[in-house]
């Protein structure tokens, strides 16, 4: 590279740090692409110019100046292979044009990366140029980069929406659950106690049993509808979603459940789990309640694997597999349920039920399954910052 080529060049990037800048500052997707593209045509000078979104591997032409691109279809096949190859490809000549008639000579396409994840592909057509040079290569992978951050912040901050949101929505449900049941079932529950007390002082036998009986359920009910409030106190108590290191959760809890269970062995490792989630401040309880759940439903001594499983750029699943009694198929469609338990469990049968509880109002999801060694395997899946 000549000495005023070094200039231009120079040049080029303190503008594209100017349009990085901006685009992160952008609040959508569509800000991201129109400025952008305003970048490829200003500094570049290209005929046409494209920007491609990537999702979950689903490219879509967002925008395009070339008029046989669709908004919302499919790109052409050089995108494509850029975006599956994950670096920048150049074609030349007819390969280079999306349609046999087109003067096109030549063509560009670039990935935003963040990380490992392509978010887009920038594509350019030249009419003029026939040959695209690290004079054009270099420029465009910077402004792909800032593209790629500038994508990926709007995407985390989108989830963080939809997390708050939702937490929100399911706060609602609760609290006039909690109402109903605290206010209505609960004072009616007390009246029908009350009289089957009264009823049992009056009354001898076989009377005064069923009124014995009819006490003891009302009273069983109410204390499970003071379980149910206390849940969702806590529910309530708890903080928004927010960024929280998965290692260093997971290692601090994995350190408690193993001092209070000597029957437990736990196998894990920090390292595996280089993740930033979103998560509350009770997210350490979702993983206590899994774990401690191994070691106070088996007899003797039981082992356990704690790995990351299918981590995507949106979302990580840990997993949680033992080699205890293991979970009933028949049970494990309900045991994340209120209440539900296995017919030989002396627990409350809440513990499951808080997990799914919690680990849905930061936007994550529970399941169980059977383990490879045939036993049981819980799956946390959180969404990724």
């Amino acid at each position: 590279m000549s000495f005023e080529e070094q200039q231009d060049f120079a040049r080029q990037v303190a503008d594209l740090n100017k349009y990085g800048q901006a685009l992160n500052r952008c609040d959508s997707v569509d800000e991201v692409v129109s400025l952008t593209l305003e970048a490829m045509s200003l500094l570049f000078e290209f005929s046409y110019s494209t920007f491609v979104e990537v999702r979950d591997d689903d490219l879509r032409v967002v925008h395009s100046t070339n008029p046989n691109l669709v908004q919302g279809e499919p790109p052409s096949d050089l995108a494509c292979r850029a975006q599956e190859a994950g670096e920048t490809l150049v074609e030349q000549g007819a390969e280079a044009a999306v349609t046999a008639d087109s003067d096109v000579t030549g063509a560009l396409a670039v990935p935003a990366r963040m990380g490992d994840e392509v978010t887009a592909v920038l594509v350019t057509r030249s009419q003029t140029v026939d040959e695209f040079g690290d004079e054009y290569v270099r420029p465009m992978e910077i402004l792909a980069t800032h593209a790629a951050t500038a994508v990926s912040n709007i995407r985390s901050r989108e989830r963080l929406e939809r997390a708050h949101k939702d937490l929100e929505r399911r706060k609602e449900m609760i609290e006039m659950y909690d109402r109903l049941l605290r206010h209505d079932l609960g004072n009616d529950l007390q009246v029908i106690a009350g009289f089957a007390d009264a009823v049992a002082r009056q009354v001898d036998g076989q009377t005064a049993e069923y009124a014995g009986k009819i006490q003891n359920a009302a009273e069983s009910a109410a204390d499970l509808i003071q379980r149910v409030g206390d849940l969702v106190s806590t529910l309530e108590a708890q903080d928004n979603p927010e960024p929280q290191n998965l290692a260093t959760v997971l290692g601090d809890t994995v350190r408690d459940v193993r001092a209070n269970y000597g029957s437990l062995t736990i196998d894990f490792e920090p390292s595996d789990f280089d993740y930033q989630v979103y998560g509350g401040d009770l997210l350490d309880s979702v993983f206590t309640n899994i774990m401690s759940n191994a070691a106070v439903h088996n007899e003797g001594e039981v082992h356990m694997r704690v790995a990351p499983v299918e981590a995507t750029p949106d979302e990580v699943t840990v997993c949680f597999a033992d080699d205890g009694a293991g979970v009933s198929p028949n049970l494990r469609e309900n045991i994340f349920e209120m209440g539900v338990k296995g017919q030989e469990s002396s627990g409350t049968g809440f513990g499951l039920g808080f997990v799914r509880a919690l680990t849905e109002s930061y936007g994550g999801r529970v399941s169980v399954a059977e383990s490879d060694a045939g036993r049981a395997e819980f799956r946390v899946t959180l969404e990724r910052v």
